[in-house]
């Protein structure tokens, strides 16, 4: 079991901010500050729940192990393949059906708050046993929905972004949030083994740049894409519930920006959306050939025009189709995933963006991105400014 020192939670916090500037001046191990400046709530923590998806549908969960064996894994290359774990969210056809579904297991939830050192804040037991709103292998809805693919954090786990998930399902989403073997604080796999981040140590210490993140992950979701939509797919219902000719990926971090380096690397990825990462790797010259791309990030320093991160200026030129980018004020990093809920929940401090609105915004516009461009759907608040969402900023550079 590996433990992880301050330093190394340090590092992977360092690595989730995905500064190229900062690391090439200062080293991975520095990670930017945090503005923590809303009131603590009282906590939650007796039956903590993710808040309720806002679209029609009931939601079904599945989750799918797979392994690519045509892969050595870039981080432990003695493993037998390349090894993920995927969570399925889908619209269901019923309320009911099935079993609750887990938010995390006790040992991924353990892991992830020791590696932030809140745990004495927050209860192991009690994160994993966060409510969520999927049923366990529900039977889904009829007809063919889109698919959203989704990558988390370095560091996080696939259910750091289940909110956002659960409500794309409800809208009538098929979700796939993947989990990369060997980049997260702790993934439990068939088993009862549990991969931890050996990427954080290579980042950190070995001096691997972060592209091999970015590049390695766009390979995953290929596989994915190929599982989920291939002549032979993992799951059952994938041929009737899945429309393979609208497929768009959302990653937070530096899945985020994976989604770009995968669109590049594989054509079935009709549209991308970033959430405050930076990008490692520019894009070729023919940009990601005419496809659409949001970046969606803090409105500070960091992903403002102009700021910390050079990254977005930099690409941003080289987005040749439809783009935004838009910055959310009082928003800090983690803001795009369930942190937010989770320090409301278990009453500990945040930015100045409360939790509810960090949930509203992310929802609004990650499901506005996608009708748009998976469905043909007008979306008007992706056109600017808007009174209902008042810390959402439109930039031009």
């Amino acid at each position: 079991m590996t433990r992880f020192t301050r330093a190394a939670a340090a590092a992977l916090l360092a690595c989730s901010l995905a500064l190229p500037t900062a690391l090439a001046t200062a080293g991975p191990s520095v990670a930017a500050p945090v503005a923590l400046t809303a009131p603590v709530v009282a906590p939650d923590t007796a039956r903590p729940a993710l808040p309720a998806p806002t679209g029609p549908y009931a939601i079904g969960r599945t989750v799918l192990p797979l392994v690519d064996r045509s892969r050595t894994d870039p981080w432990v290359p003695t493993a037998a393949g390349r090894e993920l774990m995927v969570t399925l969210h889908y619209p269901a056809a019923r309320p009911g059906d099935g079993r609750p579904a887990p938010y995390a297991t006790g040992e991924e939830a353990r892991l992830l708050i020791e590696a932030l050192g809140i745990g004495s804040a927050v209860p192991g037991d009690a994160l994993a046993r966060m409510r969520t709103h999927g049923r366990t292998d529900a039977r889904p809805a009829p007809g063919k929905h889109p698919l959203v693919l989704l990558s988390p954090g370095f560091g996080g786990s696939r259910w750091t972004l289940t909110h956002l998930a659960e409500d794309l399902a409800s809208r009538g989403y098929v979700v796939a949030s993947v989990d990369h073997a060997y980049e997260s604080y702790g993934i439990s796999v068939p088993g009862g083994r549990t991969l931890t981040c050996v990427a954080c140590t290579a980042l950190d210490e070995g001096g691997v740049h972060a592209s091999v993140v970015t590049s390695t992950r766009a390979a995953d979701m290929r596989f994915v894409l190929d599982r989920l939509t291939g002549p032979r797919p993992v799951w059952r219902h994938a041929a009737r519930a899945i429309d393979a000719r609208r497929v768009g990926m959302a990653g937070h971090s530096i899945g985020g920006a994976s989604a770009a380096t995968a669109m590049v690397a594989d054509r079935r990825i009709d549209a991308g959306l970033n959430m405050d990462g930076a990008f490692w790797e520019d894009l070729p010259a023919e940009g990601l050939r005419g496809r659409p791309f949001l970046m969606l990030g803090t409105h500070d320093g960091m992903h403002l025009p102009g700021g910390q991160d050079t990254s977005w200026d930099r690409v941003w030129p080289t987005l040749d189709g439809w783009k935004r980018w838009v910055t959310v004020a009082g928003a800090e990093h983690f803001t795009f995933s369930d942190y937010p809920v989770i320090q409301s929940r278990f009453g500990l401090p945040g930015p100045a963006l409360p939790a509810d609105r960090a949930v509203a915004v992310t929802r609004t516009y990650v499901a506005a991105f996608f009708d748009r461009h998976l469905r043909g759907l007008a979306r008007p608040v992706l056109d600017g400014p808007t009174p209902d969402n008042p810390e959402v900023h439109f930039q031009h550079p």
